[in-house]
């Protein structure tokens, strides 16, 4: 009898061992690291999808860094993370860096995101901008010319503009330039540059004479500090918002936001479940943090790429 009772219990040891390691969904559970490094801008969505993920495989650790999309591909193409955060493609230059190190990835765009156009609430006189306005300001020829609010419109005071905006790193920086500018990195380099938004927030919150530009969900988490600023797109002037951004109104200041995968990373499959639960989940965890989900059959289709280039690189 007491064989038995042994045998049974350790039958239900073993059982309730058993249903511990799964994760929900009676799937297989996971360990290992997870290397996420970039944008800033698209930070927000991987941490959200990072803190869920976490419910669901708490033996997986995803770590993810900000430096920024160009400093986030410089460690990708020495294949030092697993994923990137990007908020503007990958360039050529960067393409070629990758190649060199034999490091194969596929892009999947995940939200779409709007630039944010920005001022200090006591800035009473802004009401829009026109792109050639942002150009008179922003273009490298601006530098130790154009200085006061009153050379953009002779309306506005005589006092000096305070620029702030993300760094040279930054793909929020280059797709700002591309649109403003005509040209991706160029631009005066006399303002004051940060990867972190946080800091661009308290710059301009902190400065009346200040105008800035950054991610649209930065915007959104600090409204009380900050006024947000219509760009004229040719036909009236629109604010970036969650229908605007998503209709194509508000531009050209809108734009999609990536996660790169690098090849060798999908032979991992806790890096492959991450992926596969960020697609599932990007629609309604970036609407959470304020960006833009995807047409649903656009979700569908980045699925569809990941599960063949898993395939091909098993």
């Amino acid at each position: 009898m007491k064989k038995v009772v042994c045998i049974l219990s350790l039958a239900l040891t073993l059982g309730a061992c058993g249903s511990k390691n799964e994760k929900k969904g009676d799937a297989q559970a996971l360990n290992g690291t997870i290397k996420i490094d970039g944008s800033s801008t698209v930070f927000p969505v991987s941490e959200a999808v990072a803190e869920e993920f976490r419910n669901v495989q708490p033996d997986v650790k995803v770590t993810i860094g900000v430096s920024g999309t160009g400093g986030g591909f410089q460690k990708f193409s020495r294949g030092e993370t697993n994923i990137s955060n990007a908020s503007r493609p990958i360039k050529d230059k960067e393409i070629a860096i990758c190649k060199e190190n034999n490091i194969n990835y596929l892009e999947l765009e995940v939200a779409y995101d709007g630039l944010a156009v920005l001022v200090n609430p006591e800035n009473t006189w802004v009401d829009s901008f026109t792109i050639e306005e942002l150009k008179k300001i922003w273009e490298p020829a601006a530098q130790g010319t154009i200085m006061k609010w009153n050379q953009i419109r002779p309306e506005w005071p005589d006092e000096e503009i305070h620029l702030y905006g993300p760094g040279v790193a930054s793909g929020t920086y280059d797709y700002f330039t591309e649109a403003v500018v005509g040209k991706s990195g160029s631009s005066r380099g006399d303002f004051t540059a940060s990867e972190d938004d946080h800091v661009l927030v308290q710059g301009i919150s902190g400065d009346k004479y200040s105008l800035g530009f950054f991610g649209l969900a930065y915007y959104s988490e600090n409204k009380d500090k900050l006024s947000l600023i219509g760009v004229h797109n040719g036909t009236e002037v629109v604010k970036p918002s969650i229908e605007t951004v998503k209709n194509g109104t508000y531009s050209p200041l809108s734009r999609p936001l990536f996660v790169y995968v690098n090849s060798t990373s999908v032979k991992s499959p806790e890096v492959v479940e991450f992926v596969n639960f960020y697609l599932e989940t990007a629609g309604e965890l970036a609407t959470d943090v304020g960006y833009i989900p995807l047409p649903e059959e656009k979700y569908t289709q980045q699925k569809e790429s990941f599960k063949s280039f898993v395939a091909d690189n098993q």
